[in-house]
């Protein structure tokens, strides 16, 4: 198994610097570069509020903290690490571009990760040197907070690269999901897009609003997807007939024009600013920083309670903290 003491992260937003987050509180060093004018101001405000969070979610014991190292290129923030993550935009010319630049120095057997949402790794790989190991490794933000990371190989992704990232990823206290079929938007986004969808359509509709259509989640199933999903949620919903007797009883109702699943409001000027507006008076004044810090504390909380349970996500949570004090115990 490739040993992963440093890695390299090429892209230093949102999702790059979560990765870094996540990295480095688990004692792996960092090489970053974005050449954005204010990347190192939005990297660290991650950071920050990774920390914060970490601190929180676990009490038992955890790795001296990985370093962080800005370059000026690509290249040169690759040369040294085994594991090199992808998190630029989603445009494949720039990713491939990117790729080229990652392959110019680094390691023959270094591995390299998109972050991508998305786009199919078989297009991503099309141009490299040594496709065999580039994977999507895509995850979910807070990527410092939420263990699942989808695995999704291209046809020329060497499968023992993906069982190398199966266990490297459970080891950093995540939930590897191998999404064996390549398919557009994967497994979660998928899922996630078409309610995203109707939910627009509700909105554009004047059927409810911003407001509205997040609390009907929120207080409802949401709570319900935090520890099951969709699939166990409607089983269990079934009573002692489980999955069979929903079916039976609502799979006709399936086939209504209730929805419209493939359809996507005209995102006028107009419809955009409306929905933004609608948003920005359910945040009630808050910034994006108070928000997360409570996105944060909330997922704290559930995850904690889930781990009490040994439960979905927290038993990945009760896993990781096992391997930290097993690790400190080592030493």
């Amino acid at each position: 198994m490739l040993e992963t003491n440093t890695a390299a992260v090429i892209g230093g937003g949102v999702i790059g610097g979560g990765w870094a987050a996540r990295l480095i509180e688990n004692g792996i060093d960092v090489n970053v570069f974005d050449p954005a004018p204010d990347a190192r101001a939005k990297f660290d405000a991650v950071l920050a509020n990774a920390e914060r969070a970490f601190a929180k979610l676990t009490s038992a014991p955890r790795p001296t903290k990985g370093a962080v190292t800005w370059y000026d290129s690509a290249a040169d923030a690759s040369r040294n690490a085994q594991l090199i993550i992808e998190s630029v935009p989603e445009r494949p010319d720039i990713k491939r571009t990117v790729y080229a630049e990652i392959e110019s120095s680094a390691k023959p057997d270094a591995v390299i990760t998109s972050s991508t949402s998305g786009i199919m790794p078989s297009e991503l790989q099309a141009e490299m040197k040594h496709p065999e190991r580039l994977m999507v490794a895509h995850p979910f933000n807070p990527v410092y907070m939420l263990p699942l990371v989808e695995l999704v190989g291209g046809n020329k992704t060497d499968p023992g690269y993906i069982e190398w990232a199966k266990n490297f990823y459970a080891g950093i206290g995540m939930h590897p999901l191998h999404c064996r079929v390549e398919i557009e938007g994967f497994i979660s986004d998928r899922l996630q897009e078409a309610l995203w969808r109707e939910a627009l359509w509700l909105l554009h509709d004047k059927v409810a609003t911003a407001e509205e259509i997040d609390a009907a989640i929120a207080y409802g199933p949401g709570l319900r997807w935090a520890q099951m999903g969709t699939m166990q949620t409607f089983h269990l919903a079934g009573g002692e007939g489980g999955m069979r007797a929903m079916l039976a009883m609502f799979g006709p109702c399936l086939k209504w024009p209730w929805t419209k699943l493939m359809d996507v409001p005209e995102l006028t000027e107009e419809f955009v600013n409306d929905v933004g507006d609608q948003c920005e008076t359910q945040a009630d004044g808050l910034t994006p920083r108070d928000l997360e810090i409570i996105r944060d504390d909330n997922l704290i909380a559930i995850l904690q309670a889930l781990k009490g349970n040994n439960w979905g996500a927290g038993k990945t949570l009760a896993r990781y903290e096992q391997q930290l004090l097993q690790a400190a115990n080592d030493e």
